[in-house]
């Protein structure tokens, strides 16, 4: 969550960023012909590092358990009243959804030991756990997006269980690039980093953008088509908007991404202001696409709730 840099001088001197969230990249705002900044260096006294290794593992764990509760509570109402779900939360999409949740959630355990003990399972669990990461979420907004632009996940028939096919194993193809790009990196202690590469190397280049048309260009280009084209607008007024939680979560991460990137190629030079504060809202804006593994599942069972009680159909 954000940038944090515990490392000697030689190190930071070098092109590689260290991501300690492993989540979340770390980046240093150096390059071969940049002039190296501290993190002790006068005048600019970046305290991030400190407050990170002191929240995020908590943060992390707290979020896991919250998230645990409410994917458990998701699953069961699913269990136990599955013709109660009906269009636009259908079963088949919720179900697909609450799986793409506790992945993500399972992941958050070994994440947080990482961060407080440093990272000792070695660089192929580091790289499987990143593909992990990012085919959740890949496979949610996927999900989300579909079901925003069509009622195929009304029914779970022949035409359902092949997009349900097609957007898992497309979401592990479109995750394979932040695998590649990851790694394990000593300085001091051994971490798990998300960019392990050159930042202009093609593994992390396609990575980002694939990461930017998640995070930004899809959730555009359906609000535009939900705009131009009204019986879109259906969807949106029958509730589908508790699914869109998951962009209104992680958009904000995508701006940061893309700041990250033109900070580190210099198509915008950082300030000291900009050392001191950036950090900050690059490692608020990942915690809140974080939360999404909580907060959807509630949502998700909101919406159902306030539909029941307001004598709303629950099938397609």
């Amino acid at each position: 969550m954000g940038n944090c840099i515990l490392v000697s001088p030689s190190i930071l001197e070098s092109e590689n960023s260290l991501d300690l969230l492993d989540i979340m990249g770390n980046l240093s705002y150096d390059d071969s012909n940049m002039t190296s900044l501290d993190y002790d260096a006068a005048p600019c006294h970046n305290q991030y590092c400190p407050l990170f290794q002191r929240v995020a593992p908590t943060f992390l764990a707290v979020t896991c358990a919250a998230a645990t509760l409410g994917t458990g509570a998701l699953l069961m109402a699913l269990a136990k009243r599955p013709h109660a779900w009906g269009w636009p939360q259908s079963r088949a999409l919720v179900a697909q959804l609450a799986v793409g949740t506790g992945l993500f959630a399972a992941l958050l355990p070994p994440v947080a030991v990482g961060i407080r003990q440093g990272w000792w399972l070695g660089t192929g669990l580091c790289r499987l756990t990143y593909l992990l990461w990012y085919w959740s979420l890949f496979t949610q907004g996927l999900l989300v997006g579909s079901s925003s632009c069509s009622t195929v996940w009304c029914r779970w028939d022949r035409r359902s269980r092949r997009l349900a096919v097609a957007v898992w194993v497309g979401a592990l193809l479109l995750a394979t690039p932040a695998a590649l790009a990851s790694g394990t990196v000593a300085a001091p202690e051994t971490s798990c980093i998300r960019r392990s590469v050159d930042i202009l190397s093609p593994a992390y280049l396609l990575h980002l953008a694939l990461c930017l048309c998640l995070f930004l260009l899809l959730p555009v280009v359906l609000l535009a088509a939900t705009l131009v084209m009204p019986q879109l607008r259906v969807g949106w007024e029958a509730g589908v908007g508790a699914s869109w939680l998951f962009f209104g979560l992680w958009v904000p991460y995508g701006v940061g991404l893309a700041v990250d990137f033109l900070l580190h190629t210099q198509l915008l030079q950082p300030t000291c202001g900009t050392f001191e504060h950036f950090d900050y809202v690059l490692g608020l804006s990942e915690g809140l696409g974080v939360l999404h593994c909580c907060l959807g599942p509630a949502a998700l069972l909101a919406a159902r709730l306030c539909r029941c009680r307001a004598g709303a159909s629950s099938s397609c």
